[in-house]
C-alpha cells in the first residue's frame, strides 16, 4: 500500500481542524469568495469577519457595490487598513457589471483582466469558489512547501514561478480535491507551520518535513522587521481618512490640521490620499471622499 501523499495528509488534517469561516460555506457566491480574498490580504481574519459580513450584507453581488460612488466603499471599509483594496474592489465591481453582467467569471485570464485583481487572488476564487485546480500560493503555503518539500526555513519575501510550479506539483490531479488541498496547505501555514513559532508537534506532516529532518536550519536570508505603524504617514493617512468618513458634508482644511500636528508630515499624508484617489480636494480648503458630492443631501452646503 503506497504511502498517502502530502495533500492526502494536509487535506485530512484539514477536514478535522480547520476554522469554521463562512466564506467557506458550501455554495457561498464566488463574488463572496472575491470580497473575502482581498479583505484578508495583510489583515487577520478575525478582522476581517465583521468587515466581510457588513459588506456582503449592504452589496451582496457586483451591481450593488457598482451603482454606489467610491465614498461608500471606502465608509464601509473603515479601519480595516490599506484602504485602496476597497477602491479596487468597486472598480473590479463595475468592471464585473460591465464586462460579466455582474458575474464573476470562471476563467484565469478573465479574472487577471479584472482591476485590481493579481495572479493570488485570481488562482484563490478559482480553487475556492470554483473547485478547480491551481495553485493558490500566498505566504503560509510558500513557507509550509519551502520546509516540508526543500528543507529550508522559508521561502524569501516574494513569491516567484518556481513557487507555483512546486505547489503545483502537490495537488492531486482532481480539480476538487486539488482545491481543498490548497486550502489544507493554507491553513497548515497558518495556524501550525507559522513563522516564528511553528507547532511542529501538532503538524500532521512533521513525519516527512525536510525541514525537521535537517535539524530545522535557520533562514540564510535576512529576517524580516515587522512593520512599524505607530508615527508613520500611513497612521496619518488613517487619521485623515476616519476624519472625512464620519462627515456627511465637505470637510475643511482646517478641520483636518487637528488630527495631527506635524504639519509636514500631514500635508504629505494628505497629498497620497488624493493622489491615491481617496479622497478627492475641491481647491485648498475643503475635502470629500471621492464622489461623495454625488450624494449629499439637497440640503448640505455649497462648495
Amino acid at each position: 500500500m503506497s504511502e498517502p501523499t502530502l495533500a492526502a495528509v494536509a487535506t485530512r488534517w484539514y477536514d478535522e481542524n480547520a476554522r469554521d469561516l463562512p466564506w467557506r460555506e458550501p455554495g457561498v457566491s464566488a463574488w463572496a469568495v472575491l470580497v473575502s480574498e482581498v479583505m484578508l490580504q495583510q489583515t487577520p481574519v478575525v478582522r476581517v469577519l465583521p468587515a466581510w459580513h457588513a459588506w456582503l450584507s449592504r452589496w451582496p453581488g457586483p451591481a450593488e457595490l457598482a451603482a454606489d460612488p467610491p465614498a461608500e466603499a471606502i465608509r464601509m471599509w473603515g479601519r480595516l487598513g490599506y484602504p485602496r483594496r476597497a477602491l479596487r474592489l468597486r472598480d473590479c465591481a463595475v468592471a464585473l457589471v460591465e464586462r460579466h453582467a455582474g458575474t464573476v467569471p470562471a476563467d484565469l485570464h478573465a479574472l487577471l483582466a479584472l482591476p485590481g485583481v493579481g495572479d493570488y487572488t485570481a488562482r484563490a476564487v478559482l480553487a475556492f469558489a470554483y473547485g478547480q485546480r491551481h495553485p493558490v500560493v500566498d505566504t503560509n503555503v510558500r513557507r509550509l512547501v519551502a520546509r516540508a518539500v526543500a528543507g529550508a526555513a522559508d521561502a524569501g519575501p516574494t513569491t516567484r514561478p518556481a513557487d507555483l510550479v512546486a505547489t503545483e506539483e502537490l495537488l492531486p490531479a482532481q480539480p476538487a480535491a486539488a482545491a481543498r488541498a490548497s486550502a489544507a496547505f493554507m491553513e497548515l501555514g497558518a495556524l501550525v507551520c507559522t513563522a516564528r513559532t511553528p507547532r511542529c508537534v501538532d503538524c500532521p506532516l512533521a513525519a516527512r518535513c525536510a525541514w525537521l529532518a535537517s535539524g530545522e536550519p535557520a533562514p540564510t536570508g535576512p529576517s524580516r522587521r515587522p512593520q512599524r505603524y505607530a508615527g508613520t504617514d500611513r497612521q496619518v493617512r488613517g487619521l485623515l481618512l476616519a476624519v472625512l468618513r464620519e462627515s456627511t458634508d465637505p470637510v475643511s482644511r482646517d478641520r483636518l490640521d487637528l488630527v495631527w500636528s506635524d504639519d509636514v508630515q500631514r500635508a504629505r499624508a494628505l497629498a497620497t490620499l488624493v493622489e491615491d484617489g481617496l479622497v478627492t480636494s475641491h481647491g485648498d480648503t475643503l475635502y470629500t471622499l471621492p464622489g461623495a458630492l454625488a450624494h449629499t443631501p439637497p440640503n448640505a452646503p455649497p462648495l
